[in-house]
């Protein structure tokens, strides 16, 4: 092979390679947005068990707070922050999830 033929050969080749690079790229716009809209789907029934878990947890921790205060517990102060912020953070990151994912 002549320097010439080499160098036309060379290009043929790149340009190949950049075709198939380029039809790779398409495809993986494709797998990105069928991954993105699959799990944007799951959102918001993730933050309506979020939000559930949340009451179950508020529920719970009422009747809790409630024994202790009937039965003459002084210290209830501790046992309503912990109970309190449980519930305040799940109901946050319901929130939180929605926001982040645009929903």
């Amino acid at each position: 092979m002549t320097a010439k033929q080499k160098k036309l050969f060379s290009i043929g080749l790149a340009m190949i390679l950049a075709g198939h690079s380029f039809a790779q790229v398409a495809g993986g716009t494709t797998g990105i947005n069928a991954a993105t809209s699959s799990l944007t789907s799951y959102v918001d029934p993730i933050a309506t068990l979020t939000l559930a878990i949340g009451a179950v947890v508020g529920i719970i921790g009422g009747v809790r707070v409630y024994i202790k205060w009937n039965s003459g517990d002084q210290d209830i102060n501790k046992d309503i922050m912990g109970w309190g912020g449980s519930c305040l953070f799940l109901v946050l990151v319901s929130v939180f999830i929605k926001a982040f994912f645009g929903v």
